[in-house]
């Protein structure tokens, strides 16, 4: 890869690892993946083109590729999950867990504004109480199956 030009392909993938780890609503969605990818490629070459170091394009890409993908609903439900109820279940049953209990916890995220910084507010700490009552609910009417 040129030093003065990094591949869409490179953006592309990076990307979809975040996807594919913290928001798996997302990461079949093409259109955003390549949009995003684009974006950033693009960014990433004027910003070289103006003279700025391999590190500074690096960040401006960097910010126009995961613009938004700081706060992980998906992270939190994990977090949750494992922290609270891993000891009723294996392991490697915690993020399939937490991947079925992305639609059962959606509705008490409507209630917050979700910024790229909630994870540091009071309020998270609110939704965090309130997504352990909803997944105990859950479990308590369907079980772990």
């Amino acid at each position: 890869m040129e030093t003065e030009k990094k591949e869409l392909s490179y953006f592309r993938l990076r990307l979809q690892e975040l996807l594919d780890t913290s928001y798996p609503e997302l990461r079949g969605n093409t259109g955003f993946i390549d949009q995003r990818s684009q974006d950033a490629a693009f960014t990433y070459q004027e910003a070289f083109k103006s003279g700025n170091s391999i590190e500074q394009c690096d960040m401006v890409a960097d910010f126009v590729l995961f613009e938004g993908l700081h706060f992980s609903k998906f992270d939190t439900i994990f977090q949750v999950v494992c922290e609270e109820f891993d000891t009723i279940m294996a392991d490697e049953e915690l993020r399939p867990f937490a991947l079925k209990m992305m639609s059962v916890c959606e509705p008490v995220f409507g209630g917050y504004e979700l910024t790229d910084d909630f994870a540091y507010t009071t309020d998270y700490d609110l939704l965090y109480t309130e997504l352990i009552g909803t997944i105990q609910l859950w479990i308590e009417d369907h079980g772990l199956q």
